[in-house]
């Protein structure tokens, strides 16, 4: 038989018996039933190699014996003249019984495959990655799949209960009979032929069995050397092919030895061409046909002569493969076409060949189905067993799906729950959600299993970017055959990583109710081919546990974070109460003096000295100031109160307490009111700004965020990010809805829900981090020219430029202000740095370790170029009236500049007095040991 190809190749995987899926046509050398140079008439006798004296193994005269072994030597030394003797000696017996031997010693070296119900087998934590392949629930022959494995019920939810698709009775075990041997069937007419192979197709399920059996038939009856079937893969789509069920089927031949994976394109050479037209083509002379490939009759020495090719219809009249036979026995060395009557025998069975077919099919995915659905239960059983964090749950997902899809990368990204409800407060049309993690895992992992294979990476970039960004806003699924033909892909990712992506399969992860939770994305299958349907199927499986998983993962997670919420509101409420009443109708009846009698409106303005009632009714006239108190109508007395409760609710720490907060607050009320920004906001936005600045250090307990990480503080466990500002926030929230502290009760619904985002925006925007993210895009507005900030984002910025401005005002206060509330800045760092000596056992960085004090003009310089002065330049650019505040932070800025060479030069001294201390301490005693030996 001779299949073709329009660009045959030569790889040949000979431990799986397959060839290669560009290498159309190519046989696997010499074949049973034929020699090197053309077909033979089928040799019927004994093979007598074993019992000839004359053989090495047999013989028991030495001398002949060395005769031999020197023959052999001189044979295995002249390889060229051995191949050619035995390419024109060679019987077909002692083929045969070199193709024996051969499959036998490779039989016995076969690894046996575990089974997966092994006593030794564990499940959960312990469970191995079953090494188990999606191709195995591919339909043979067609390539198809099962069919997707989730439908929808009545009312559209997602389920795994195929009602349409229900295969019944269909379970049952291939039952065997005892069949005739060759010899048998070659003595029967084509009645009794056909009869047998009705009995075959009733009683054989196996496919590669069945057609191993029709081709036998056929080439005794036809008289042909051997015979091929290909069936047809994929049909309808763009990777359409012709696949070889059995390859060089001879009379002689067994299942396994023909049992060799030959691809064919569509439409290519003579298989492809009765594929595509459904036409039958008999030739006498193959080479005599430009659709024949002779480069295989070359690399294989077998001629190919004539050729009968038919395709094989399913009831439907479809073409589901092409069946083959060639060189008619007996005809050597002539061009012989087979016979009208080999025609009419090989269409009757080939009729019969298309019911077993579809019969073996059906049984097939009745057992595929079984198995898939025995695969869908473990991973159900492996995921459920794993649900405490959301790293762990994805971890085991990835392991499962990397070793069932084969696949060389899998990745998962989760949608950020806070940028989703974000979203519904932006302008319609523009795209907010956001990736906030990505959980990698290569096929090389699955074996090294570190701490940080699988984990997440911190990330939070636009969801509407690439591939995954795609998927994530349609809830498309997208089965990318070559990524870099697609326009969606970024080459520079794999420019960055050094990693080729060839294919791709991304899918939308989603929850209960249709919302997507994530995406989950497979790069380059093992093998190099696309993704196929069938990957697809088991995906979107895949993708719905995933769902499941994560949703499930992300529940416990919330009583995690309410438990964690609970602990620190019970601390919080054990240290703090709300003002009395009484405190708050003393407060009530004190004189509020004038903002020009206390220079309220000042830039230099400085707490120092002021009393805490000073300082309370100083609070309460700014809010007087402004009107607020009128346009929202508060009642005096809860004002009183409200403020008695924030100073309540300021712990006693060094730097970070209630002076601070009214530090900020004053600086606020004089860039509203003497810099005029208050023309810039509506009254809205003034409130939350002022309330937001003396709130925005409540319950400050004088260590950093990251100290909050680094212990695992309850606080850390309930806020990933902003860690003290959220808690700022929930805590003047708290204050707020408390009983006489309602300062918002006469806002309305719309206008509540208004403030309370300013105020949240505020107090979030004294996080340096979260400055740092948004300065840039402000310093652009402010570079080209932008003043009036009418747009919703743009006075979003302006209000977080302005809370840093005022939370690190002492800067721009006069220099023995800023000198003394410096030194109180350092001390808490301080604090904090022997906290880490003490609790975490690590030296501290600079700015935190008490020995480095003399660094700190060369910080505070540092500090005033990173965040202080950029941040003032930019607002003076929008509003001239803030020069008092640039012009101070520069003055002050000179100071610590003058202030830091001194310093370091002091340092330097001090270190080289503490060196020579010691040497001088040396000479005495050396001069002292001398003088004692000297005595008499």
């Amino acid at each position: 038989m001779q299949a073709e190809s329009a660009k045959p190749k030569t790889k040949i995987c000979s431990e799986s018996g397959s060839m290669s899926s560009h290498q159309v046509g190519d046989r696997m050398g010499p074949r049973p039933g034929g020699s090197a140079e053309g077909s033979k008439e089928p040799d019927n006798g004994k093979d007598q190699s074993r019992k000839d004296p004359s053989r090495k193994d047999n013989l028991q005269d030495p001398a002949l014996k060395a005769e031999y072994e020197k023959m052999e030597s001189w044979l295995d030394g002249h390889p060229e003249f051995t191949h050619a003797y035995f390419a024109r000696k060679a019987t077909r017996s002692m083929i045969d019984g070199w193709y024996i031997s051969r499959a036998m010693s490779q039989s016995s070296n076969m690894p046996i495959a575990e089974s997966p119900h092994s006593p030794n087998s564990s499940s959960g934590s312990n469970t191995p990655v079953r090494k188990v392949s999606a191709s195995e629930f591919e339909v043979h022959g067609s390539g198809g799949s099962l069919g997707r494995m989730v439908t929808q019920t009545t009312d559209g939810s997602p389920s795994f209960l195929n009602t349409k698709q229900s295969i019944t009775n269909q379970g049952r075990a291939s039952p065997t009979r005892s069949r005739k041997t060759i010899t048998e069937l070659k003595q029967l007419d084509d009645r009794q032929i056909l009869m047998e192979l009705v009995k075959d197709i009733n009683n054989d399920l196996d496919l590669n069995s069945l057609c191993h059996k029709i081709l036998q038939n056929v080439l005794i009856l036809t008289k042909a050397d051997r015979g091929s079937l290909f069936l047809i893969k994929g049909k309808g789509t763009s990777q359409c092919c012709l696949i070889a069920k059995l390859f060089d089927v001879t009379c002689e031949s067994k299942v396994e030895e023909t049992k060799k994976e030959v691809r064919i394109s569509w439409g290519k050479g003579i298989v492809g061409y009765v594929a595509e037209t459904g036409e039958t083509v008999n030739i006498a002379n193959a080479y005599e046909d430009p659709r024949f490939n002779n480069e295989i009759d070359m690399l294989t020495g077998y001629k190919t002569r004539s050729m009968l090719s038919m395709p094989i219809k399913d009831l439907g009249g479809d073409v589901i493969g092409v069946a083959q036979v060639i060189n008619k026995i007996g005809c050597k060395d002539r061009y012989e076409a087979f016979t009208d009557s080999d025609e009419k025998v090989f269409c009757q069975y080939l009729q019969f060949c298309g019911i077993g077919i579809n019969n073996a099919k059906i049984y097939e995915r009745a057992t595929l189905e079984i198995r898939r659905n025995q695969v869908l239960l473990e991973l159900a059983k492996v995921l459920f067993e794993e649900q405490s964090t959301l790293s762990s749950i994805v971890r085991r997902i990835m392991e499962l799906t990397i070793s069932l899809m084969r696949c060389e990368r899998c990745s998962v990204l989760v949608v950020d729950e806070m940028s989703k409800r974000r979203k519904n407060r932006r302008r319609s049309g523009q795209e907010t959600n956001l990736f906030s993690k990505v959980f990698e895992l290569a096929y090389s992992d699955l074996e090294n299993k570190t701490a940080h294979n699988g984990n997440s990476t911190g990330c939070r970039f636009p969801i509407h970017i690439g591939i995954t960004g795609y998927v994530a806003t349609t809830g498309e699924t997208l089965n990318i055959p070559d990524s870099y033909k697609d326009s969606r892909f970024d080459p520079q990712v794999d420019m960055d990583t050094g990693f080729h992506t060839k294919q791709m399969l991304c899918m939308p992860i989603k929850n209960g109710t249709g919302d997507i939770e994530g995406v989950s994305l497979l790069v380059n299958k093992l093998d190099g081919t696309p993704f196929n349907k069938n990957d697809e199927d088991l995906f979107e499986a895949f993708s719905i546990f995933c769902g499941m998983g994560i949703h499930n993962t992300q529940m416990y997670e919330q009583v995690c974070r309410a438990v964690a919420k609970q602990r620190v509101a019970l601390e919080t409420l054990s240290y703090h109460a709300t003002a009395p009443q009484e405190e708050a109708m003393r407060l009530k009846k004190l004189p509020v003096p004038s903002c020009a009698e206390l220079k309220l409106d000042t830039f230099a303005f400085s707490e120092i000295g002021m009393t805490e009632d000073e300082t309370l009714t100083a609070s309460l006239r700014m809010f007087l100031e402004l009107d607020l108190l009128n346009k929202f109508r508060i009642n005096y007395e809860n004002m009183c109160r409200w403020l008695l409760s924030v100073r309540k609710n300021y712990r006693n720490v060094t730097y970070h307490n209630w002076r601070h907060a009214f530090t900020v607050t004053q600086t606020m009320f004089s860039m509203l009111k003497t810099g005029g920004l208050a023309k810039k906001l509506s009254d809205l936005e003034v409130m939350a700004l002022m309330v937001g600045s003396l709130s925005h250090d409540l319950d400050h307990r004088g260590t950093t965020n990251n100290f909050q990480v680094m212990t695992e503080s309850p606080l850390a466990q309930l806020y990933s990010t902003s860690t003290m500002e959220h808690h700022h926030f929930d805590q003047c929230i708290m204050i707020i809805n408390s009983k006489g502290n309602e300062i918002f009760t006469n806002l309305s619904p719309e206008e509540y829900s208004a403030i309370i985002r300013f105020l949240e925006h505020a107090i979030l925007a004294t996080d340096l981090a979260i400055y740092f993210k948004s300065r840039g895009e402000f310093f652009k507005l402010v570079k080209e020219g932008q003043k009036e900030f009418k747009d919703e984002d743009q006075r979003d910025l302006l209000r977080g430029m302005m809370m840093t401005a005022c939370d690190v005002s002492a800067i721009a206060k006069p220099w023995e202000v800023q000198k003394k509330v410096a030194e109180l800045v350092m001390g808490e760092f301080f604090e904090q740095g022997d906290l880490e000596r003490q609790t975490l056992n690590r030296e501290p960085e600079d700015m935190m370790n008490r020995e480095k004090h003399y660094l700190l003009p060369k910080m505070q310089v540092g500090f005033t170029d990173a965040i202080c002065l950029p941040v003032y330049e930019s607002l003076v650019k929008t509003e001239p009236k803030l020069t008092p505040l640039l012009g101070m932070c520069r003055d002050n800025r000179e100071h610590w500049q003058e202030l830091s060479v001194v310093s370091l030069q002091k340092h330097e001294q001090e270190v080289k007095e503490k060196e020579k201390k010691p040497n001088e301490k040396d000479i005495d005693e050396t001069e002292a040991s001398t003088s004692s030996r000297g005595k008499p």
